[in-house]
């Protein structure tokens, strides 16, 4: 069986090291790291996002502020508070919470936020930062971040010799995962719909990442014995055994079935899920580190 990749307890670790390394940068400069999260709206698993959010960051030592907006505000009010917010000192880390109203142009938000303060990995700056392999000064976004995390705790930071298959070509989760594996020396191929026999290809990867939104897609016969598994996916799906109407989380991969084959696999809840806001945390704390011309701590 397959070792399961405890998520969860490399978050806390990762998290761990953020409080340790926020309470010397407080001591040392007087520098508080802060994180600003704006929700537009009032979409009920935003607001759960931004809560959990909130509660980190406050246990990170952080100052943590919450911009909550009426559903109908308008793009130019939207801009003018990142705007602000960019121009405020104390705050290091800019987070708007996705998806936006739709008479909301989120790439022109995304784009207002300043590079220096995109703990969210999404702007032009960044992005070409990755894509060209300045990864130690870019902000990657948090979810690849933290999946790549998973991947060096089994297999380490060199990847030579390494064939890696990522499914789904997303800017969220696809292209820079793709870029983060290529710094590590793998060879990658980046698979999505167009692709033919997918299967097969997934098949010849070492390392197999799946973030696509199809419920357990991946199934053993997908997967070449002793690869490392990283399930990006997260989908509710009918769990009449738990009652009528109830439902279960799952993943992209089939987690039972893989766990037969696979050398090590994420679980779905308890894997990439909780490194996706430990890794936020840890960008704040670099962006504050960086706010001083300090030199950040390595996650």
């Amino acid at each position: 069986m397959a070792v399961t990749i405890n998520g969860r307890e490399i978050a806390e670790d990762v998290v761990s090291k953020v409080k340790a390394s926020a309470a010397d940068l407080i001591e040392t400069s007087g520098i508080t790291p802060g994180i600003a999260v704006v929700i537009v709206g009032e979409d009920p698993a935003s607001q759960v996002y931004v809560a959990s959010k909130g509660r980190k960051a406050r246990e990170c030592g952080f100052h943590s502020v919450q911009y909550t907006l009426p559903e109908d505000t308008s793009e130019d009010e939207l801009v003018a508070l990142v705007e602000k917010l960019n121009a405020d000192q104390l705050i290091h880390g800019i987070l708007v919470q996705l998806p936006l109203p739709k008479h909301i142009d989120s790439g022109r938000i995304i784009q207002t936020i300043s590079p220096d303060k995109d703990v969210d990995g999404f702007h032009f700056v960044n992005v070409g930062k990755l894509g060209t392999g300045e990864i130690e000064t870019a902000f990657v976004p948090c979810t690849p971040a933290g999946s790549m995390l998973l991947i060096e705790r089994i297999l380490g930071r060199d990847l030579s010799g390494l064939n890696a298959v990522v499914i789904g070509r997303s800017n969220i989760v696809g292209k820079p995962m793709f870029n983060l594996l290529l710094a590590h020396n793998a060879t990658v191929t980046i698979a999505h719909s167009k692709t033919k026999d997918l299967a097969a290809l997934c098949r010849t990867a070492d390392i197999l990442v799946a973030a696509v939104g199809r419920p357990q897609m991946v199934k053993a016969d997908w997967v070449k014995p002793g690869a490392t598994v990283i399930d990006v996916g997260i989908n509710r799906i009918p769990a009449p055994e738990k009652g009528e109407e109830k439902t279960r989380l799952v993943g992209d991969v089939d987690f039972a079935d893989v766990s037969t084959v696979a050398g090590a696999v994420t679980p779905v809840p308890g894997g990439v899920g909780p490194m996706t806001i430990a890794m936020l945390m840890a960008n704040t704390l670099v962006a504050a580190y960086r706010s001083v011309g300090e030199v950040p701590p390595r996650f």
